[in-house]
């Protein structure tokens, strides 16, 4: 048995899914458009995969033989949170979306969290994390309270000076309100978001943590550790899964570490499943709207990929894809409801084949599962099927 190592190209998506109109998201295509953008991607080792093959997308071959599999896939679950993306990868399709609220919470809960923390809040509205702290940081400065704010995802968002209010006293501040935060206001994540600097000048550190809703069933990765197989989680990962299906985690801060990371997982005698998170997309540049900055993250992952190929072994199989889209083209600073690319590449991954358009994203989970010889979650076809 050989290790299965899956990269999530956070918000790398390719098309908008049939229902992105009730979405606000219609005509979103975080690639092809991104594509338009820049003139053109240039990114070889990726088309070698198979990625201009999907669909038309400007820069990129559709006439190469693809090294391995490579196909698109749907989301069936509601909403395009990285939450409930990541469980349908992994096999638990969400049926009901997590809550948003578009504007702003309802005092019954700001009264919960002040009767809870002691605290007082600045904000309370959907705002763009950057946007938020140049409008609230010097308020914040002055008053010692924290900025609360959401988006267009279910998210609680808590933003603060390291240098006045520490680390600790912000992730207890998630954690307080993880507690509050169930049943119908259950959100798919608190989030800290940390940030140093003076007026005019803040900037967000790396120092984000994310607390999450747990997954209401099995993913693949319980049942991987019901079984004793391994299971690495890179990135995001463990904040994503609220710890849970994992027997090793590795938090990084950037995309870059992130590969590192994964290399250094694939060099070494690691075993079971490597599930890899590559968070920037999303977080630098899908919601600020940077499409040259998106494009450099992709050349970025294009000029790291053949370390990743040559690290492997014989039994390995590679898998990119992502949890959603998040146009950086659009007007909007939010995620996008699309598709998501699906590469497959091993030794024993026959080469050019067309995987089509998957109907869930739960054909990952599915494909793992069955890699590992475990009974999966039920949900998806393993994408073995079609090679």
């Amino acid at each position: 048995m050989g290790r299965f190592i899956v990269v999530v190209l956070d918000s790398v998506g390719i098309g908008e899914l049939p229902d992105a109109g009730q979405y606000g998201d219609a005509g979103s295509n975080t690639l092809k458009n991104l594509a338009e953008a820049v003139g053109g991607l240039d990114l070889p080792n990726l088309e070698a995969l198979g990625l201009g093959k999907i669909e038309p997308i400007r820069g990129l071959r559709p006439n190469v033989r693809a090294l391995g599999a490579y196909g698109k896939m749907a989301q069936q679950a509601p909403g395009k949170d990285s939450i409930s993306g990541h469980w349908e990868l992994m096999g638990c399709i969400a049926r009901q979306a997590q809550p948003t609220y578009p504007q702003g919470f309802p005092d019954r809960i700001v009264q919960q969290l002040r009767r809870s923390t002691g605290l007082d809040f600045l904000g309370n509205v959907a705002a763009s994390g950057t946007e938020i702290i140049d409008r609230l940081g010097a308020e914040h400065l002055s008053t010692g309270w924290p900025i609360l704010y959401t988006s267009a995802d279910s998210v609680m968002q808590f933003a603060a000076h390291e240098e006045l209010f520490p680390l600790p006293r912000l992730y207890e501040l998630c954690r307080q309100a993880r507690e509050i935060m169930t049943r119908a206001d259950a959100v798919g994540r608190i989030i800290a978001r940390p940030f140093l600097g003076r007026p005019g000048s803040f900037k967000r550190t790396a120092n984000r943590k994310d607390f999450a809703l747990e997954a209401p069933a099995d993913t693949v990765l319980d049942l991987l550790r019901r079984e004793g197989i391994e299971v690495l989680g890179i990135g995001k990962i463990e904040d994503l899964f609220a710890g849970r299906g994992l027997s090793h985690a590795v938090h990084t801060k950037s995309n870059r570490e992130g590969l590192q990371e994964t290399l250094k997982a694939i060099a070494s005698d690691a075993a079971g499943l490597i599930f890899t998170n590559l968070v920037d997309f999303d977080m630098l540049w899908g919601h600020r709207n940077d499409a040259e900055g998106y494009y450099r993250g992709l050349r970025e992952v294009d000029d790291f990929l053949p370390q990743l190929l040559s690290a492997l072994q014989p039994d390995d199989v590679l898998a990119f894809t992502a949890d959603h889209g998040c146009d950086p083209t659009t007007p909007s600073t939010d995620h996008s409801r699309e598709h998501v690319p699906i590469l497959v590449y091993g030794h024993r991954v026959q080469p050019d084949i067309n995987l089509g358009v998957r109907k869930t994203i739960s054909d990952l989970g599915a494909t793992v599962a069955e890699y590992f010889g475990i009974k999966g979650t039920g949900a998806g076809e393993s994408l073995w099927r079609n090679n």
